[in-house]
């Protein structure tokens, strides 16, 4: 079984999950053949393999064993079974970090790892590139014209950063790439401050040490350089791929939780996006708060090349590694699944096939437990999924046609992490911009998440919380989308640094001032359990945490403060330039203003729902491959919840409805 390159859609919604055989080398003749049995009975049609397994392909410097995996890709291909191949650099071997100690990570207080367990190794090490590109060279060149390559699986979940002095030493060529002068740096860390100023290029430290938190510039610049380095590390892992196998597509999981890299840029060399989401049920109606946050990462990780992605890793059953590793209630599996496709997933795939017998997953969910047999709860679980998916081959590669874009961008989060004011450390970007996500997904409208450098052609409405930092041209991209008869969106600390975090002279939002027709003088920062209001179209919104104080300089006031010293002043307003509208909230607020707010935001845009309205814990999304509409309807909560007439949802009950196609 061939699957076509990422350009093209995948043929099949792709089920399976991580396998790893290595771990059953001496039961093969029994294990190995049994899972092949299990994989047929539960609708498994691919299976990632070599995760984690540089030892077992090379036990010592040299000598390679690729025998068991030679046997593993043909019994995968005798079953009808694509392979998601896995370089192996997730973690190294035992004699590699003995003999080259370099290739372990030094932390933040400057003491180098010792070797054990997974992600420990620097990136900049170039006796672990020579070795991870040998590796890889090695396995394109065997596999590159077996019948079960479908994908790359390229390491395991990057993560972390190292402070050698390999890395310190990339950190100063990367700045002065950057800056080129130190003078230009200087300027953009605003050094001077504490006397603070860099007179030799050997001077700079990476940020983490005791006495070295260092300077809001040089922060924000470590986490880019951290970023830039996980993409040359990822482009010197894929360079012997691309070069033998040019036309299997090449990707890594995600955790689209992580902040720790502008997974926005990291995206831009992947040929497919792809994660690993492990939502964390509950037995109580908490779940459609979980299913929100859920769908939200979906829809993040769709928006990093909006188009669809791979789920790589889910949990049929508990999770071990949470503080309480809750089974997944009776049709919960098949909803978390289902809504993945919503959201635009051509792949269902799990962590893990078979249960680990030790280490420290072995109690991690799977789809075969440790009794090994299909007679169990879960394993019926996933074959009844199985034989849904056989049904959806038209689905695979299906757009999101979606009217409307919020913005969520890593490296604003970074900026309003490290700003020393507001709420100190609690400013909430990723709260927040889930919070405007929210009314949308309660009516069932379809949302693209985007990076604040993406383009905005394509959107009739788009919503930027807390665009703290304003990167360059994304003021003139917002504008010309307004000018252009877009709605806009903006809320409170919108607009007040640039991308070096220096504040913007002259009035903030900086150069969204015209855009929004309004200049905010103030911010104030609310204690907790103090409120303020937002008076609006009638009724009375509570207001905390963060209120801007703002005047009009061509905006209309829709809505004022309540109270304070500032009450009758505007909190909610709206600019009308070219042929679009732009509207500025100034306060954070509740759930309820905001359900209100975008009801009456989206229609004007003429942005609509799939449904008059939906019952609370339910949601409804769509996917469009060119002729048909796929409507999917999900119920996250243990009641039976109707949705219109006859049409009702089972507590837990996903629906696919097949429809001529209809554009929003």
């Amino acid at each position: 079984m061939r699957y076509p390159p990422a350009a093209k859609k995948f043929p099949h919604i792709l089920h399976g999950g991580d396998y790893n055989p290595e771990q059953w080398l001496a039961w093969k003749d029994k294990i190995w053949k049994e899972d092949m049995r299990l994989a047929k009975l539960a609708g498994i049609n691919t299976l990632s393999v070599g995760i984690f397994s540089w030892t077992a392909l090379e036990p010592e410097e040299g000598v390679y064993r690729f025998e068991w995996l030679d046997e593993v890709m043909d019994m995968l291909a005798g079953n009808g079974i694509a392979a998601v191949l896995a370089t192996p650099s997730g973690a190294r071997p035992a004699w590699m970090s003995k003999k080259y100690p370099e290739v372990l990570r030094v932390n933040e207080l400057r003491l180098r790892n010792v070797h054990g367990e997974r992600h420990n190794h620097c990136l900049s090490s170039p006796v672990y590139r020579e070795k991870t590109r040998t590796i890889n060279s090695l396995l394109a060149r065997r596999y590159k014209d077996h019948p079960a390559l479908a994908v790359w699986h390229i390491s395991n979940e990057y993560s972390g950063d190292c402070h050698c002095p390999l890395c310190q030493a990339k950190f100063r060529e990367y700045l002065k790439n950057t800056y080129k002068t130190l003078d230009a740096l200087n300027e953009a860390w605003w050094s001077a401050f504490w006397s603070g100023a860099i007179t030799d290029w050997d001077q700079i430290e990476s940020p983490g040490s005791p006495g070295n938190g260092g300077h809001n510039g040089l922060k924000l610049d470590w986490r880019r350089f951290t970023t830039e380095q996980f993409v040359d590390f990822y482009l010197n892992e894929t360079a012997p791929l691309k070069e033998i196998t040019p036309d299997v597509p090449c990707t890594t999981n995600l955790m689209a939780g992580y902040t720790g890299i502008d997974y926005a840029r990291f995206a831009e060399v992947l040929d497919i996006a792809s994660w690993d989401s492990y939502p964390r049920w509950t037995s109580t109606e908490g779940n459609g708060e979980i299913g929100l946050q859920t769908s939200y990462f979906h829809d993040l990780i769709r928006g990093l090349k909006r188009r669809p992605f791979m789920l790589m890793e889910s949990c049929p059953s508990a999770t071990n590694w949470r503080p309480v590793a809750k089974l997944h209630r009776p049709g919960l599996h098949k909803l978390q699944s289902i809504q993945a496709l919503a959201h635009g997933a051509d792949t269902i795939q799990y962590f893990q096939f078979r249960k680990s017998r030790g280490g420290p997953e072995q109690h991690h969910g799977a789809v075969v437990d440790h009794e090994g047999s299909e007679n169990t709860r879960v394993f019926r679980d996933v074959a009844e999924l199985g034989e849904c998916l056989k049904g959806l081959d038209d689905l695979a590669g299906a757009d999101t046609p979606a009217q409307a874009a919020l913005i969520h961008d890593y490296q604003v989060r970074w900026a309003l992490d490290d700003a020393k004011g507001f709420l100190q450390n609690k400013t909430g970007y990723g709260e927040t911009v889930i919070g405007h996500y929210r009314p949308f997904w309660k009516r069932g409208i379809p949302l693209d998440v985007i990076d604040s450098r993406q383009s905005l052609d394509k959107y009739r409405l788009v919503i930027a919380p807390m665009l703290y930092m304003l990167r360059e041209g994304t003021a003139e991209r917002i504008d010309a989308f307004v000018r252009q008869g877009g709605t806009f969106v903006a809320t409170y600390a919108t607009g007040y640094v640039n991308e070096s975090t220096l504040a913007l002279l002259g009035g903030f939002p900086g150069p969204l001032k015209e855009t929004l027709g309004i200049w905010c003088e103030e911010i104030d920062a609310l204690y907790p359990g103090e409120a303020n209001s937002v008076e609006w179209n009638g009724k009375s919104y509570r207001a905390f945490d963060l209120c801007e104080l703002i005047h009009g300089q061509g905006a209309e006031t829709l809505g004022v403060y309540g109270g304070d010293f500032y009450a009758g002043r505007p909190a909610l307003t709206l600019h009308r330039r070219g042929e679009g509208r732009a509207y500025f909230i100034a306060a954070r607020t509740g759930e309820d203003f905001l359900d209100d707010f975008y009801r009456h935001v989206s229609a004007e845009a003429g942005v609509t729902p799939l449904f008059e309205e939906l019952p609370e814990g339910v949601t409804a999304q769509i996917r469009n491959n060119g002729e048909k509409d796929f409507i999917f309807l999900m119920n996250f909560t243990k009641e039976k919840r109707r949705v219109s007439g006859d049409l009702s949802l089972e507590p837990f009950e996903a629906r696919i409805m097949e429809t001529c196609a209809v554009r929003l």
